[in-house]
């Protein structure tokens, strides 16, 4: 994980942080006016590009994914559950090119499998920590606001993502521009455990939204089970070690 503090250091990987953001925020705002859930949440097809800048640009796309989201709260949805969107929308990138590691992205017909659990991943991931935040504040059940996350971030992902990816990937090439040129080696060296990391993110975010879902739509029975947000904090925390060894 240590590119995601290191990048600060290349300016233009700052820059890119700043496009990420400015082209998130620019595509979310209009549809402010399309609510799913009124005031938390609404039509999103701009949640094609925390997966898609995230492979692109790595941990600026992460970074640019999180403060460009937070942009667009402002306008219309800011509130304390913002702090959760802010880091939902951080692992909405951050998850999937981790997953996706250094196979060149111009390849993605040949490792389609491997994009679509990407995408899956960094949904359930932001599912989550946004379902858990919201549940955790009372501010909503876990199972609508998750439910609406996931489905908004993987639909709009798997549809859009490898079109996208196939109209950016060569001008980004082309301009030396991807994350893995731009940040020096010893600042893009994988986490002490990544194949770790990996199980536990997914173990964290798979079994957290599942369980969540499970749970709150009465899947599972909860007699006995103590509040849901306690019950989802330990496997926040597992997806949250995970993403430090990756």
């Amino acid at each position: 994980m240590r590119e995601v503090w290191r990048m600060w250091h290349y300016s233009t990987m700052v820059v890119l942080t700043v496009l990420t953001a400015g082209i998130f925020a620019a595509i979310l705002i209009p549809f402010k006016g399309i609510p799913l859930i009124p005031g938390l949440t609404e039509l999103r097809p701009a949640n094609v590009i925390p997966v898609v800048f995230g492979l692109l640009f790595g941990p600026a796309g992460a970074w640019g994914a999180a403060l460009g989201n937070l942009i667009g709260d402002f306008f219309g949805t800011l509130s304390v559950a913002s702090f959760f969107g802010f880091w939902g929308n951080f692992l909405a990138a951050y998850l999937p090119y981790k997953m996706w590691g250094h196979r060149p992205l111009g390849e993605i017909k040949g490792h389609l499998p491997r994009f679509c659990l990407a995408v899956l991943l960094g949904a359930m991931g932001c599912a989550l920590m946004i379902g858990f935040g919201v549940e955790a504040l009372k501010l909503l059940p876990f199972s609508v606001i998750a439910a609406a996350v996931f489905v908004n971030n993987a639909i709009i992902a798997l549809i859009l993502g490898p079109f996208l990816l196939a109209l950016l990937e060569p001008r980004v090439s082309r301009w030396d521009l991807d994350w893995t040129e731009l940040l020096d080696p010893e600042d893009r060296k994988p986490g002490p455990a990544p194949r770790l990391g990996l199980i536990l993110a997914w173990l964290g975010a798979g079994g957290g939204f599942l369980l969540g879902l499970g749970l709150g739509l009465g899947l599972i029975s909860a007699a006995g089970w103590p509040a849901l947000a306690v019950i989802l904090a330990p496997l926040v925390a597992l997806m949250l070690i995970g993403c430090f060894l990756l």
